[in-house]
């Protein structure tokens, strides 16, 4: 069977979902998702983006950098994904966003380069000081 994962906006007026395991979990303390969010840390999923899809409603995207276009619910401002170009083929969701965000929890945390000090995890998750693939361990 093929897992399956639904989320959505904090109104209801934008839905979505995702078939399969996701490529990646993460904890993302850039400043631009600090930004976007209003949050000193921000956890997201990424999928196949053929494997992501609307279900309701239509989010409004706007450029967050000359490579990230980020998506939010028009009507309550809900963060909901991120699509980067410099990975075309994954669609990152907001972990939080989803109905069950317990069955995605991080497996580690990137951009710690960039983590407000006085934000300190409790967890023991690898911490990257920028993303994982350049392989950078605090």
């Amino acid at each position: 069977m093929t897992e399956k994962y639904e989320g959505g906006c904090h109104c209801g007026n934008v839905r979505f979902a995702a078939a399969g395991a996701p490529v990646l979990v993460e904890f993302c303390h850039c400043e631009s998702c600090r930004k976007a969010s209003g949050a000193p840390i921000f956890a997201w999923a990424a999928f196949p983006a053929d494997r992501f899809a609307l279900s309701r409603g239509t989010p409004r995207a706007r450029r967050s950098s000359d490579t990230v276009a980020r998506a939010f619910c028009p009507d309550c401002g809900t963060p909901l994904t991120l699509a980067d170009d410099r990975f075309p083929e994954e669609i990152y969701a907001a972990a939080g966003a989803f109905d069950d965000p317990d069955a995605l929890p991080p497996a580690f945390h990137i951009w710690r380069g960039h983590r407000l000090s006085w934000c300190e995890t409790a967890d023991t998750l690898p911490r990257y000081k920028r993303f994982k693939y350049q392989g950078e361990l605090e």
